[in-house]
C-alpha cells in the first residue's frame, strides 16, 4: 500500500478532479441545452458519472477512490481504513473539493467566492439526501465487497441514477456540498448543516445493514 502521504494526495486531487467535472460539467450543461432542464440533468449526470468511474479506477488503487469524507468513515468503521486515518482523508477531500468547484468556475469566468443563494431546504431535500446516500454506500460496500472489477461502474451507474430520482441534486457527499456553498448554484450555507446531517445518517444507515448481513470485514492489511 501507498504512504500516507500519498494516498492524501491522490484523495486531495481525485476529488478536485470530481468537483471540477461535476461543476463544470453542470455549466457546459446548461449552456449547451438552451434552457431545456431535462436535456442539461442528462447532459451532466451522465458526464459526471463517466468521469467519476475513471477517477475511481484511477486513484482507487493508491487511496480506495473514496473522494467522500461519507465513504471515508464508513470505510473507518467498517475496518477496512484505520481509524487513525479517517481525519487527514477528510481533510484532504474537503481541501479538494474546494480547488476543484473553485477551478470550474474559473474555467467558465463564472464568480466563485460569492455566496450560494440556491434554496435546498425542507424534509423532502433531506430525505432526498439520505436516500441517495444510502443507495451509494449500499452500491459501494456491496459490489466492493463481491465484484470489486465491476465496483467503479457500478458506483457510477448509480449515481446517474440518483442525480434523476432526487430532488436535493444528490450531493451525497459532505465535502462536495461544503465547496458548493459558494459561487453558482449550489446551496445556500444555511442549508448545508441539514443536507450534510441527513447524507451521514444515510451512509451510516447503510453501513450499519452491511455490517449486519455480512459481518465486520477484517482491517486492510497495510
Amino acid at each position: 500500500m501507498a504512504g500516507i502521504g500519498k494516498r492524501l494526495a491522490a484523495e486531495c486531487v481525485g476529488t478536485a478532479l470530481l468537483l471540477a467535472i461535476s461543476c463544470g460539467t453542470g455549466f457546459a450543461g446548461a449552456r449547451l441545452a438552451n434552457g431545456e432542464a431535462g436535456l442539461a440533468l442528462t447532459l451532466g449526470s451522465a458526464a459526471s458519472s463517466v468521469g467519476l468511474a475513471v477517477l475511481i479506477l484511477a486513484f482507487g488503487p493508491v487511496s480506495g477512490g473514496l473522494f467522500s469524507p461519507a465513504l471515508t468513515l464508513s470505510q473507518a468503521w467498517r475496518g477496512q481504513l484505520a481509524r487513525e486515518e479517517a481525519l487527514p482523508y477528510i481533510a484532504a477531500q474537503i481541501g479538494g473539493a474546494f480547488l476543484g468547484a473553485a477551478a470550474a468556475h474559473a474555467m467558465f469566468g463564472i464568480p466563485w467566492l460569492v455566496a450560494s443563494t440556491q434554496v435546498r431546504s425542507g424534509p423532502g431535500q433531506w430525505l432526498g439526501e439520505f436516500a441517495a446516500t444510502f443507495g451509494l454506500l449500499a452500491v459501494f460496500i456491496g459490489c466492493g465487497r463481491s465484484r470489486p472489477a465491476a465496483a467503479p461502474f457500478a458506483v457510477a451507474a448509480y449515481v446517474m441514477a440518483a442525480c434523476c430520482f432526487s430532488p436535493s441534486a444528490a450531493f451525497m457527499n459532505p465535502a462536495m456540498t461544503l465547496a458548493r456553498v459558494f459561487g453558482s448554484g449550489g446551496i445556500r450555507l444555511a442549508d448545508a448543516p441539514a443536507c450534510i446531517l441527513s447524507q451521514l445518517a444515510g451512509a451510516a444507515a447503510a453501513t450499519a445493514l452491511f455490517l449486519w448481513l455480512h459481518g465486520p470485514a477484517g482491517r486492510r492489511a497495510a
